[in-house]
Parts: structure tokens; sequence; C-alpha cells
């Protein structure tokens, strides 16, 4: 089975939420509305810009929320944090592949306590995760085989 598939099925039968850049919220959303649908949904379809200028295809993962603030993980090989190390935008959208977008800059995290934090939240929201398995670990992040990212919402 496909680790994308995976990830929607876990989300989908799990529970819960917790947990830079600017961010523009675009298609109509606004801030409330964004929050809202972050606070009830299990995934973020996220797509990055590629160097022609077109987005990737979307791809569902998991998420924290905090106080107007996404994390999420990535394996460090893949095409999103190569793009993300370019300092290339990220889109978001929320709950489904059509559900309330934002575009923003992600900022690289490094403090492994919010990382920890992350895979407690994790643990929580997602069923597999309390079994250990696809949650952030700051040992991941440490040593390299994870990267961790923030992308905080407007004010």
């Amino acid at each position: 089975m496909e680790r994308r598939s995976l990830l929607r099925i876990s989300a989908a039968l799990g529970a819960g939420a917790w947990m830079g850049g600017v961010v523009r919220p675009s298609s109509g959303a606004e801030r409330g509305t964004v929050l809202a649908a972050l606070s009830d949904a299990d995934l973020i379809y996220v797509s990055t810009r590629r160097r022609s200028g077109e987005w990737s295809d979307q791809a569902p993962i998991w998420f924290c929320l905090d106080a107007g603030t996404i994390y999420f993980t990535t394996s460090p090989g893949s095409w999103k944090a190569r793009r993300l190390r370019e300092a290339g935008p990220l889109r978001i959208n929320v709950g489904s592949a059509d559900g309330p977008e934002i575009v923003a800059e992600a900022e690289r995290l490094r403090d492994l306590a919010v990382v920890d934090r992350m895979g407690r939240t994790y643990e929580k929201k997602y069923w597999i995760a309390w079994l250990g398995f696809f949650k952030p670990r700051a040992d991941r992040v440490s040593d390299g085989r994870t990267v961790a990212y923030r992308v905080e919402l407007p004010g």
C-alpha cells in the first residue's frame, strides 16, 4: 500500500488537533475560515512551485496546528523538501484537494522540543502514530532523516 493511501486511511479513522512565512489566503478564504477548517481537518494537501512556475501535484500530509501556526514533516529527499530548500512557495489546501487555500513560505524548524510536541500531538490525532508510526521524532530530525517545517498564519 502506498504511503499516501495509508495516510488518507489513517487520518479518516483518527480524531482530534494541536499545534514561518507570509500567508496569503486565496480563493476567498479568510483567516477565520482557514483556522476553522484547519481545526477540523486531518490532512492538508500541499504542492510546491516548480522552476517552470507550475504547481506540483498535491500531496496529502499530516499536520499539527498551534496558535495559528501549521507544523508538518517530510523526507529530506522529497521534491517538496527540495523546493522548500530553494525558498519556493508552498500551496496548502485544507481538508481536501479543493478546500480553503493558503499560499505561504514554509520555514525549516530546528527546535527539537517542538518536534517532540508534534509527535505527542500526532499520537492524539492519528491512531497509527499512537502505535509509533509516521510521527515526528526529534532524533530523526536531528540526524537528518526527517525535515520539519512551520507555516505561520497572519495575525
